[in-house]
């Protein structure tokens, strides 16, 4: 950058160049920016000294651009246009503050969404979106108020709560379930279908770790449902596809709703949990503060 600011020697010769070359005229680029022509194309010749070549070529009313201007003004306009990009971005969510909550699909589905409406009905005015994806973004480049992440609660640039305690148990649709006349150890749920979520990014525990924990040998099967979203796995199951492992924070209401049935007695408790997590380093909007303290307190 020092050495730009050497050459250049003032961002305003970009401004006043950029106008120049766009509007084909130092009178029209002067109006534009609301200064005298003389100060136009002393400007412009400041920036031609310094760089050491002729962007205009001059002619008694007109002026274009020679071939080091055309080169010089495809850059400028491409850098501005990308940072007027950006700035109208940051302009724009500081003007309408609302708050983003960045989360998986089944998350925001199946654990965020039954409570908008209680959310609503406690802060009418927030307005609170909600951002799903299939990876972990960064939270502090991607201007994201807030996120839910699976893990102990510790993680770089980040403060973090406790959520939910990760709980794990197999679930299938009761209908499923009720067939399942021989299940009458763990072992035997490895016989019946099992479906599979494979996600790309996200750590998560799947059957091979499942059995670990009940110290079940377990051969990954090369048949079964092979999903790589949680919430198509969800309706798999509730689809009767087979058995799959239910969070027991995402599929409470499931269950509640008779859509879902669990063995509750082979549940596990794992040392992980689902964590709420913010910037440690950009403060809060105090419209973010308010979803925080209230999922928090959930």
């Amino acid at each position: 950058m020092q050495e730009l600011w050497k050459l250049v020697s003032s961002p305003r010769h970009l401004l006043v160049f950029e106008a120049a070359a766009r509007t084909g005229s130092f009178t029209r680029a002067a109006q534009e920016l609301n200064v005298q022509q003389p100060a136009v194309s002393a400007a412009i010749k400041q920036l031609e000294t310094a760089l050491g070549v002729q962007l205009f070529a001059r002619a008694h009313k007109s002026v274009r651009l020679t071939q080091s201007g055309e080169r010089l003004f495809t850059d400028v306009t491409a850098s501005f246009d990308r940072i007027y990009q950006t700035a109208s971005m940051l302009s724009q969510r500081h003007a309408q503050e609302h708050v983003t909550l960045s989360a998986s699909t089944a998350f925001a589905h199946y654990w965020m969404v039954p409570k908008l409406t209680q959310f609503h009905k406690a802060h009418p005015d927030v307005d609170l979106r909600l951002q799903t994806s299939d990876r972990e973004p960064d939270i502090g480049a991607e201007g994201i108020s807030l996120a839910i992440r699976r893990g102990h609660g510790i993680w770089e640039g980040c403060h973090s709560s406790l959520i939910a305690p990760e709980v794990i148990s197999p679930i299938a649709s009761p209908r499923v379930m009720a067939a399942a006349v021989n299940l009458k150890t763990i072992a035997n749920l490895m016989h019946q279908p099992l479906i599979h979520l494979e996600e790309p990014v996200r750590d998560r525990p799947g059957w091979a770790e499942f059995f670990a924990h009940w110290n079940v040998p377990y051969a990954e099967p090369r048949s079964g449902l092979r999903l790589n979203d949680y919430a198509l796995v969800l309706q798999a199951a509730i689809a009767g596809e087979g058995f799959a492992i239910g969070w027991h924070h995402t599929v409470d209401n499931l269950i509640a709703q008779g859509l879902l049935a669990a063995r509750e007695e082979w549940t596990w408790r794992t040392d992980a949990g689902f964590y709420l997590v913010w910037s440690s380093t950009t403060p809060l909007s105090p419209q973010a503060e308010k979803v925080r303290d209230w999922l928090v307190s959930l």
